[in-house]
């Protein structure tokens, strides 16, 4: 062969270098499951912000709780951006120190959560997938077996779009967009609501279990000691009754208290810890929730944490429901669990047409996620929810839902 066809041959480009399958698995496994879980959680911030100041009380970080909202909703758009940018192929070896950096957090939160059995539940995909502390740990071990993959093979990912301005620009639109969901949720609620307060719920139901419904099931444990020989075993309740010998045999006796455990969960009832009382300390709970006539109901968890613009949201949805009371035969409570002093402030401030009653903060947390929120009910059923900013007109209200 000629010299000449010899750099022919050598001049020619390379065949296409054929696509990394292990690569490509794992980006596409770990960017829609990052994508899954940001927007997930981005559809409740505020929910997530609760499960984030359970972990800020374990780690002595009760400063961050005023932030939690906002630190949720800065997390849920870091999941989200990572995970599309991955995808894309966009600045991949950032992305692929983010993501790592990220679910190695992750994993020691998850693994100390369950370990120490601080935190019930991660929240890692909100109340739409609840996870116990070790189901999230094993989730998280997973996710960083691929998230190495992409690591290690951090330098084979490249963008699927070529130019440099259509990759910025939608940098700048995932960027975008995953913020305003997670601001736009906390503004005006959740776009799909988990939780027992819901739309279309009826809560005396949801507070009582079904006829027929399956009860925990408990075990006793004994610790038996025989006094003739000295032997020691620990046997069930069931054991104990059914071997005749444990309790017709003077020599074994009893030591300590028996212990009882749960085996097995019965059903669960969707509202268990909703009790309202009045000033005096009365409950009044189903003469609030199953009032037969439209009920207005505004919670707010605590009146305390509102802000000049919380202030005027709640005076405005007291100044409506005082003009709608004026033709409409309907009830007004607000819900609350701050103290009597506070909300008795809260009157004198605001001339409140609302009564005042009591509840625990967490079924509050649950009811309607904006401080204040409204709720109005109807025969205990949920009609509609509104956030403090999306608080309707008297005639939008009168028109859409009082005159039906």
């Amino acid at each position: 062969m000629s010299n000449n066809n010899a750099s022919y041959y050598t001049a020619l480009p390379d065949k296409k270098q054929k696509p990394d399958i292990t690569l490509w698995i794992a980006r596409v496994f770990v960017g829609l499951l990052f994508i899954f879980s940001g927007l997930i959680k981005a559809n409740d911030p505020m929910g997530f912000g609760y499960k984030l100041q359970e972990y800020f009380h374990v780690f002595h970080l009760n400063f961050l709780n005023d932030f939690s909202t906002w630190i949720a909703i800065l997390i849920c758009a870091l999941e989200i951006i990572l995970g599309a940018l991955l995808l894309l192929g966009i600045a991949g070896r950032k992305v692929a120190w983010g993501l790592l950096l990220l679910i190695i957090f992750f994993t020691f939160l998850t693994f100390y959560s369950a370990f120490f059995e601080v935190v019930t539940s991660c929240g890692c995909f909100g109340d739409a997938i609840p996870l116990t502390p070790w189901q999230s740990f094993i989730k998280d071990l997973i996710l960083l077996a691929f998230i190495i993959v992409i690591f290690i093979k951090r330098h084979k990912i490249t963008p699927l779009v070529k130019s440099t301005f259509t990759s910025n620009l939608l940098t700048f639109l995932v960027i975008v967009s995953s913020f305003a969901i997670g601001i736009y949720t906390v503004s005006y609620l959740p776009f799909i609501d988990f939780l027992p307060y819901k739309e279309g719920n009826n809560l005396p139901q949801l507070m009582e279990a079904p006829e027929g419904a399956p009860l925990d099931e408990y075990e006793t444990i004994y610790h038996l000691k025989n006094k003739a020989t000295g032997e020691e075993k620990k046997i069930t309740d069931k054991e104990y009754m059914s071997q005749k010998i444990y309790w017709e045999d003077e020599n074994w006796e009893i030591l300590g208290e028996p212990q009882t455990k749960l085996i097995k969960k019965g059903y669960q009832v969707p509202i268990s810890d909703l009790i309202i009382s009045d000033a005096e300390g009365t409950e009044v709970t189903k003469e609030i929730i199953s009032n037969p006539y439209y009920n207005f109901v505004v919670v707010s968890t605590d009146v305390t944490k509102l802000n000049p613009l919380d202030y005027l949201a709640l005076d405005k949805i007291n100044q409506t429901i005082r003009e709608i009371s004026a033709e409409e035969n309907i009830r007004a409570v607000l819900l609350t669990s701050s103290s009597s002093d506070d909300t008795n402030y809260l009157n004198n401030q605001l001339d409140l047409v609302l009564e005042i009653f009591y509840a625990d903060a967490v079924p509050l947390k649950s009811m309607v996620r904006s401080n204040p929120g409204v709720l109005l009910l109807q025969n205990g059923t949920v009609i509609k929810k509104w956030s403090k900013h999306a608080f309707p007109s008297k005639d939008e209200l009168i028109k859409t839902y009082l005159n039906k």
